[in-house]
């Protein structure tokens, strides 16, 4: 992708995502407009107009507390997000004497284009995956799976931390951030009603009906306010996988852009294409890992877009190659900087050991017992 439709493409998408979050932020005063409207229609005999202007009055009088109850949510969870994130995966931060292969690779992507190189955690995990998060330089934070160091090689661990430096760079890891924080307090507030309403409200509002002591706009006030609250919810969730999968794309272009190398990228996603699943971890924190393999009919409800349209993306615009679905090393095999599913074996010589088990061209087999000086081979002793 060229740099000006890069660079003209995140300053739009940061335009829509902050239309996006605020358009967000007003799902709380929904919310509170369809409990308000409940309460009316459970305490006062009226018509339906007259409930949704007393309903209307309940919202502007409740509209400070609930920005007031919003902030200090979104405020609460500003300091302590990274907290209950390690406390979920389990990350933890490492130092350089820890993990020396994993910190050079990412400060050197950093010193490169004078990035303040964020907190590096690894999370103990056999999934092949990894995340950024943080609100602030101070914050930020990229965090890998140990399954990932051991099944990639430096190319595609370079390239992962590319992907995840890219999305700290654009802004998108604190608009997530801001965006699951309010989306979870939309979730939590609709929970919260229809237990509330399936639990108590429904048996209360049908015994005064048999009382008769409600008017007939209270039955329909109450549809309204049950179908605001799951048009919020479903919001919410829609607009949380507007900002996610959009961002995919960038981020894996802003990774060719720091590494020059779109085989890498390409090689790391075909790795952990299905392979990125973090036990335990709630879809808030899948939401922002490289691959989400969670899903349901089919992209429709996908926070990530399909590892073969990214591939295809790289593709088109970088230059890469696709060597399709890879399976993987061994756990325990070396994943050095050559490996690669481009990369080409040594050839068999004399000064390569790989050759010393071959058979010679007689088709006498080399004896490799150990001597004082190391390994000795009996066809050289004729």
């Amino acid at each position: 992708m060229a740099a000006y439709g890069l660079y003209s493409h995140i300053q739009s998408n940061r335009r829509r995502s902050i239309a996006l979050l605020i358009g967000l932020f007003f799902l709380v005063y929904l919310l509170v407009y369809a409990g308000a409207l409940t309460a009316e229609a459970l305490s006062v005999d009226a018509d339906l107009n007259t409930l949704m202007r007393l309903a209307l009055n309940d919202l502007i009088a409740a509209a400070p507390i609930a920005t007031i109850g919003t902030v200090l949510w979104v405020v609460i969870a500003y300091f302590f997000h990274q907290s209950m994130i390690d406390a979920v995966t389990g990350g933890r931060t490492v130092t350089r004497a820890e993990a020396p292969r994993l910190y050079n690779l990412l400060e050197n992507l950093c010193i490169s284009r004078g990035i303040t190189m964020p907190k590096l955690k690894v999370m103990p995990s056999d999934a092949l995956n990894a995340f950024a998060t943080g609100m602030n330089e101070k914050q930020y934070s990229i965090t890998v799976t140990s399954g990932l160091l051991d099944r990639l090689n430096d190319a595609e661990i370079e390239s992962v931390l590319g992907h995840e430096l890219t999305h700290i760079r654009n802004g998108d890891v604190r608009m997530m951030v801001v965006a699951v924080i309010i989306a979870g307090v939309v979730s939590f507030v609709a929970e919260l009603f229809f237990r509330i309403w399936f639990y108590g409200g429904f048996r209360g509002f049908r015994g005064s009906r048999s009382d008769g002591r409600r008017g007939g706009g209270a039955g329909l006030a109450i549809l309204i306010a049950i179908a605001f609250i799951v048009v919020a919810y479903l919001l919410s969730f829609v607009i949380r996988l507007a900002l996610s999968r959009s961002r995919e794309y960038l981020a894996d272009a802003g990774s060719v852009e720091l590494t020059k190398n779109p085989d890498a990228m390409i090689s790391a996603l075909r790795k952990i294409e299905g392979r990125g699943e973090l036990p335990g971890a709630t879809s808030a924190v899948m939401e922002m890992c490289v691959d989400n393999p969670r899903g349901g009919f089919g992209e429709l409800f996908a926070t990530h877009p399909s590892v073969d349209s990214r591939v295809a993306a790289l593709i088109k615009f970088a230059g890469g190659h696709d060597p399709g679905p890879l399976a993987l090393p061994p756990a325990d095999a070396p994943a050095d900087a050559a490996s690669g599913p481009w990369a080409q074996p040594a050839p068999a010589g004399p000064w390569n050991p790989a050759g010393t088990g071959d058979a010679d061209a007689g088709g006498a087999e080399a004896d490799t017992s150990s001597g004082p000086w190391g390994p000795h081979d009996s066809r050289q002793s004729h």
